[in-house]
């Protein structure tokens, strides 16, 4: 594996232009992620997108007003992963807060169903008798699913992010800012986004058609802002500013205390504080906690957590979703391991040269809610985009495969021009730029490897294949403090596009030791400037012993300890200085 190249923002800015509120390293860090210092640099929600720029919404809210106003069934079909879980729940909690009065969901098995709205999810839930589908975080690609559904009679609103193919299906609404004309703005909202953006707008006509009154009061929707803000950080979309306006929105609601049962359950059981939360906290504590359900279980858990409100309730569901949570890691522990194995030897035997550039990997033994794990681990460490693939059932003759992309790369494309290139190849495929899935018989396995890889070749050059760490460049040793990582930490939200504070700098070694089996404590000053300061480092076992003299890319870190706030290092890189 190639080492990591450091290289500097660009960060020209003139710091007296700035208000004198934003600290100097705040400007320059807004500065080269293209903030500009007229702008309102909080991201209240007076500056969300308006709902009414979104495709397919009065469509929509007519057919859910007057579904409300009949009293009918309403059923929201999620998916399987903690964006669509969210989603589902913030649909069916404002469901029933705009006066619906029957709102039941439905979420697909993985196993069972496959992604999204299908024939046979939809044959088991005639027998529910919804008069109205309301898709979340799926339905875009699900032609089928909608044909069934209106077979059996039933209208069917598809709410979606996901990118369309050359067709949509005949759902009687769709709201999804991907497809082709669409006005909305933010092209980057999740499924929890969709959904939400939806229902503020039905509020909006409730609202126009007189349905609020003294004795019913119109709902506060901003409730739902936890659930949205961990839904969007969950799916890894990019962190623009309206998405940045919707997390800002849900932390602030959880650090005051306001989130909703499941969220503070889930938070105690992973040993977050709520008070000092922030979106990494959502994508590496709780997020995985709800998709280990969808990944292992059922992913009714993680939705019923969420939509628990009695504490106790709430709080058994968040347990077994964290005890799910640690079977998934030691599956995925061992998984990962397998795939590093079968990487070295391709190396050892044949060399780096002819190692793909477009890597597909899949063993008989994996288990399919797995396997997007795998592809992301083994695309962080190759630096390129991976498939992973598992056995859709006992039988094994198809497969369910997860793939996962760097910059540059733009999966779903690549998947479409496979399947324009060599069709029925591919079963079903469907995702974004960074992450797809779809599904292969195995007899297939080796000509999709073989064109994946002509594909990642056509469209990859050296520099796409670089490993960049990209720094905001050195900090004075003034800046080196604990009130500076504090006004970072909270400064965000940061996240994919957003990506939080990287700095570099050159330093002494005064002492180091290991942690565990991979991990690295150090002790270490600016060429001889300032108070030493402590580091750590994960993953570290390349790494040791550390030079006596250093450059190192970290992020300023408030760390915990003894009860007491500190300043740490936390060190992503080390090369000799």
């Amino acid at each position: 594996m190639k080492p990591f190249t450091i290289r500097r923002r660009d960060a020209a800015f003139d710091a007296a232009t700035w208000p004198a509120a934003v600290h100097p390293v705040l400007a320059r860090i807004y500065a080269a992620r293209g903030i500009r210092c007229d702008e309102d640099l909080e991201p209240r929600l007076a500056r969300m997108i308006a709902p009414t720029t979104l495709g397919g919404i009065d469509a929509a809210c007519a057919l859910l007003a007057a579904t409300i106003a009949s009293g009918a069934r309403i059923c929201i079909v999620g998916d399987f992963d903690a964006d669509g879980a969210t989603g589902t729940a913030v649909a069916v909690r404002a469901l029933r807060m705009l006066g619906a009065r029957d709102v039941i969901y439905a979420v697909p098995n993985r196993f069972r169903h496959g992604y999204g709205l299908s024939p046979g999810l939809v044959d088991e839930l005639a027998t529910e008798a919804p008069a109205l589908l309301v898709t979340v975080d799926n339905g875009v690609a699900c032609h089928a699913g909608v044909d069934a559904a209106r077979a059996h009679g039933m209208r069917v609103i598809v709410t979606d992010h996901h990118l369309p193919g050359p067709t949509l299906p005949a759902a009687d609404a769709i709201v999804n800012p991907n497809l082709a004309g669409d006005a909305f703005p933010s092209k980057a909202i999740a499924g929890v986004g969709v959904v939400f953006y939806l229902m503020l707008a039905l509020r909006a006509r409730l609202r126009e058609a007189g349905a609020f009154d003294a004795s019913r009061p119109e709902p506060d929707l901003s409730t739902l802002l936890d659930l949205v803000a961990l839904g969007t950080v969950a799916d890894l979309v990019p962190l623009d500013a309206n998405n940045r306006v919707l997390v800002g929105a849900g932390l602030r609601r959880m650090r005051s205390g306001r989130a909703c049962a499941g969220v503070n359950a889930l938070c105690r059981v992973a040993g977050r504080d709520l008070a000092r939360i922030v979106a990494t906290d959502l994508g590496f504590a709780l997020a995985p906690r709800i998709n280990a359900a969808g990944r292992l279980d059922d992913m009714r858990l993680g939705i019923e957590c969420l939509l628990a409100d009695d504490e106790s309730v709430a709080t058994d569901l968040a347990t077994r979703l964290s005890a799910i949570n640690a079977q998934r890691r030691e599956m995925q522990d061992t998984m990962v391991g397998q795939s590093e194995v079968t990487v070295a030897s391709f190396i050892a035997e044949h060399g780096d040269d002819a190692f793909p550039q477009g890597v597909v990997l899949y063993q008989a033994d994996w288990h399919a809610g797995i396997v997007g794990l795998v592809a992301s681990k083994l695309k962080e460490r190759l630096h390129r985009p991976v498939v992973a693939f598992a056995p859709a059932d006992e039988g094994g003759a198809d497969l369910r495969g997860s793939g996962r992309s760097i910059a540059g790369f733009h999966l779903r494309d690549a998947l479409a021009e496979i399947d324009a290139r060599c069709p029925g190849l591919i079963g079903r495929f469907g995702g974004h730029a960074m992450a797809a899935g779809m599904s292969l018989a195995l007899a297939h396995l080796d000509r999709f490897a073989a064109e994946f890889d002509a594909v990642a070749r056509s469209r990859l050059d050296a520099a796409l294949l670089e490993r960049v760490l990209w720094s905001d460049g050195e900090l004075e040793p003034s800046y080196l403090s604990f009130d500076v990582a504090l006004a970072l930490r909270y400064a965000g939200p940061w996240g994919q596009a957003f990506p939080e504070p990287l700095f570099d700098n050159v330093f002494q070694l005064e002492s180091w030791r290991a942690v565990g089996e991979a991990h690295m404590q150090l002790r270490v000053v600016i060429d001889g400037r300032g108070e030493p300061l402590e580091a750590i480092m994960f993953n570290a076992d390349g790494c040791m012993p550390p030079p006596a003299r250093l450059r190192a890319a970290y992020h300023l870190d408030v760390d915990e300890w003894n009860g007491r706030e500190r300043l740490r290092l936390l060190v992503r890189h080390i090369e000799a200085a």
